[in-house]
């Protein structure tokens, strides 16, 4: 059993950051993940979607917004735990204090004063067309739920089947790429951002993009790989026939808590109620940042996690070291600190 400053539930953005934060307060973490990589959704569902709302950066994609956060952490003290999930939480007694004992699916087990949930949305997997059996029989081969690679799209003839931000977002980045591109949708109507919406519609205008509302797909012609694909008009039934190479269903998530549901948290829904002095549950110790958390005004946002695990991780410190003042100093000024992270004077 590994003793260890904050144990860390998710290798996401906000997970990243509190690495660094931690960091700059002397603590070690040990990270948790149960997906094959770090960075999240944000590298597994959409690495090469564009982040705009980065203060200081005007551009990036998701995946190279995780790089550099995993550069940003290079210099601190942090271990990584891939392809595994936290299965259990208790209290246990050491030296005469209270910590928490977490076990893993690998059976490793790891104990801390501080635990922080930065687990996005908990684990997911895509929605599927539900009228289509077995899509997954074409994966790679034509169908896909995310975007991971642009480079794929290249003079392809995609349909994108959804109404939300990522159906808008890649509808509009993939139309300067694509041979041909088709927008699909149940409803005139989506649940997008509406500067993105009026892009594609300007797209449509220019003949850049087709948009097919209201429509469903029906079925998916191909023996290893998609070959054509019919769709069903909802307002006069007819079947149509389309050529296709390139399929993505951008319906978005089912979102599940997981083991979290049995560790007697409180929850608002599928979110973990926080307060928002330091964003600590309602278990003393255990923290909640990011998408995770739900509290009066809260935005599913990156910065915002960023904030909320900054406030956290110096609640983290206290527990950790009682009675001593939290050591605060702007990196501008911290000589030391310069150095450990590598700035050249």
């Amino acid at each position: 059993m590994v003793k260890t400053d904050i144990i860390i539930i998710g290798a996401g953005p906000v997970g990243l950051f509190t690495v660094f934060e931690a960091g700059l307060l002397g603590l070690n973490c040990t990270l948790i993940d149960n997906l094959d990589k770090p960075g999240g959704q944000c590298a597994e569902l959409y690495p090469e979607k564009p982040i705009y709302d980065i203060p200081g950066v005007p551009f990036q994609t998701a995946q190279e917004h995780v790089d550099a956060l995993l550069e940003q952490i290079k210099p601190f003290d942090y271990e990584l735990h891939l392809s595994e999930r936290v299965d259990s939480i208790e209290e246990i007694e050491y030296e005469d204090d209270n910590f928490w004992k977490v076990k893993t699916t690998e059976e490793k087990e790891f104990f801390s004063k501080n635990i922080f949930i930065a687990a996005g949305a908990g684990s997911f997997e895509p929605r599927r067309p539900p009228n289509i059996e077995d899509p997954d029989k074409f994966l790679t081969n034509g169908v896909e739920y995310a975007v991971r690679s642009v480079d794929k799209y290249k003079d392809k003839n995609i349909f994108i089947f959804g109404g939300g931000d990522s159906a808008l977002d890649w509808t509009v980045e993939l139309s300067k790429i694509a041979k041909s591109i088709c927008l699909v949708h149940r409803r005139d109507a989506f649940r997008g951002a509406q500067h993105t919406e009026e892009l594609m519609r300007n797209l449509v205008k220019e003949n850049k993009v087709n948009l097919l509302t209201p429509y469903l797909i029906d079925s998916i012609i191909g023996d290893k790989k998609v070959d054509s694909i019919t769709l069903k008009n909802f307002e006069t039934n007819e079947i149509e026939s389309y050529e296709a190479d390139e399929l993505l269903f951008l319906f978005g998530l089912n979102k599940k808590l997981g083991p979290i549901l049995d560790w007697n948290i409180d929850l608002n829904g599928k979110k973990i109620k926080v307060n928002t002095e330091n964003y600590q549950t309602s278990k003393e110790g255990i923290f909640a940042v990011g998408d995770i958390n739900d509290y009066p005004g809260k935005l599913d946002l990156i910065l915002s996690g960023f904030h909320e695990t900054t406030l956290a991780v110096q609640e983290a410190y206290k527990r950790i070291y009682p009675g001593e003042r939290v050591p605060f100093g702007y990196t501008t000024s911290n000589s030391k600190l310069q150095e450990k992270l590598g700035v050249k004077k």
